[in-house]
């Protein structure tokens, strides 16, 4: 018993340094009840009692990428699939990894036809691919979408009988477990942006729901995140933005998260703990740090494409984040991005060489951000007001009842330095779009339930009207 009795008042200490606003204020108090070390496993709550800590294996450095040949020469590799996507097989990133498995005798093949933000028949093109090639390692040098498409070839190509929506996350899919051993894939990303690299995540657009899904499992993460912030100097400026957003609503919403242990429901099984498991305090640590990165060099890194510094410190703040909300989770400001992409109409993004609309995942995520975090601040206030000193706002005099429209405030300050589009009507829709917009959010509820405040269809059709105009 007095090993049990360490554990509890180990428990205790933790309970007392928790966050005490409303959201979290018994974030980690009751993770351990009054019961025997041999029944501390079982799960008999209705919410959850215990979190999980994942991530990639990284690796980082200026010209790390030259070692990449080695790495799969280490792995016993003899036929590699390398993943990109016809911008980047132009540029010098796919130029460094070509060259470094030709050094080694690496053989390969490569898959150019990566969209920039990929859809379900994206998708299954590249697992087609991936099915006939039989490869025993997986490359993916690019942003989010070239990772989470070779996540996607990966795991359907280890799973050859399963059909597609099997894996995709419930209600849209089925969300089965995943059982198979997958081929170890390393990622290289380019873009310091969705932190791909660390998470077993990949995400899509639906077509036929003209919004945003994915598959979420641990078993997705790349083997090896190799992040070389020499790639990020090749981003044009509106792309180091619109990255940089996603780094900074990935520390924010994993922060600002329903604590882990009020997030139902309670697994009955480990296998079945989601990825996405709301805040904790080691996710904590990495999303309070992404924050500060984000609010010292992000503007730098947007103005100028030769500020190394910047540039670096960025691409590092996007592994901090993956790591945070990887494991935390997301909310709000994502669950409703994933129908803004998904219903773009006409809106071309400056700096993306594609020949379809689109709407960057950072700006369809940042743009809701104000109006979200208004709408959250009064569950957690004390979380908020420090995201909002973080990003340098004098908290002298401020209340804490106004905590949600001072993060609000700040945003909308930040996102006004950076020059981003004024809402959403400024990217092509109106407040006739906001019915479809609500109903593409609905089923996210995969990320809206981890918001820290309950909210209804109600709700959400006020946060899209807010979101219309920021400034």
């Amino acid at each position: 018993m007095a090993g049990v009795e360490r554990v509890a008042h180990l428990m205790r200490q933790l309970a007392s340094a928790a966050c005490r606003c409303p959201a979290h204020s018994q974030a980690y108090s009751h993770t351990y009840n009054r019961v025997s070390a041999g029944e501390a496993h079982i799960c008999e709550r209705k919410t959850d009692y215990a979190f999980e800590m994942a991530c990639s294996n990284i690796r980082f450095g200026a010209g790390v990428t030259r070692e990449i040949g080695m790495d799969l020469q280490n792995m016993g590799a003899r036929n590699v699939c390398l993943m990109t996507d016809k911008t980047l097989s132009q540029l010098p990133p796919v130029a460094a990894v070509l060259d470094s498995l030709t050094k080694h005798g690496v053989k390969y093949k490569i898959y150019e036809d990566v969209r920039v933000e990929p859809t379900d028949k994206s998708f299954k093109a590249a697992i087609d691919f991936a099915k006939k090639g039989h490869f025993d390692v997986y490359v993916a040098v690019g942003g989010g979408s070239v990772i989470d498409t070779c996540k996607a070839a990966n795991l359907y190509a280890s799973h050859p009988e399963a059909e597609f929506l099997d894996f995709v996350n419930a209600p849209i899919g089925k969300g089965k477990p995943i059982t198979a051993t997958l081929k170890p894939l390393i990622a290289v990303p380019t873009t310091a942006g969705t932190g791909s690299e660390t998470t077993g995540v990949a995400i899509f657009d639906f077509e036929d729901m003209k919004a945003k899904t994915g598959i979420a499992n641990r078993a997705l993460k790349p083997t090896l995140g190799m992040v070389d912030p020499l790639h990020t100097l090749h981003m044009p400026s509106r792309v180091a933005a619109n990255s940089g957003f996603d780094v900074l609503c990935h520390a924010l919403e994993s922060f600002t998260a329903l604590p882990y242990n009020l997030r139902s429901p309670c697994p009955p099984n480990p296998i079945n703990r989601p990825a996405y498991q709301g805040s904790n305090p080691i996710s904590d640590v990495w999303a309070r740090h992404a924050l500060m990165i984000v609010a010292k060099y992000l503007k730098r890194a947007v103005c100028d494409a030769g500020d190394v510094e910047a540039r670096t410190s960025m691409h590092l703040a996007s592994v901090f984040a993956g790591i945070g909300f990887g494991n935390a989770g997301v909310h709000l400001c994502h669950g409703m991005s994933y129908p803004i992409a998904g219903n773009v109409k006409t809106h071309r993004a400056k700096g993306y060489n594609v020949e379809h609309p689109i709407v960057p995942h950072g700006l369809s995520v940042v743009l809701t951000s104000p109006a979200v975090f208004a709408f959250t601040g009064k569950m957690c206030p004390e979380r908020h007001l420090e995201a909002a000193q973080i990003l340098g706002t004098d908290l002298s005099n401020i209340k804490k009842e106004d905590a949600g429209r001072v993060l609000a405030d700040t945003l909308r300050s930040f996102l006004y330095d950076l020059e981003v589009e004024d809402g959403l009507s400024a990217i092509g829709y109106t407040k006739e779009d906001i019915p479809s917009l609500v109903k593409g959010t609905i089923p996210q509820e995969r990320v809206t339930k981890l918001s820290p405040r309950a909210h209804t269809e109600e709700d959400l059709t006020g946060l899209f009207a807010a979101s219309m105009k920021l400034y």
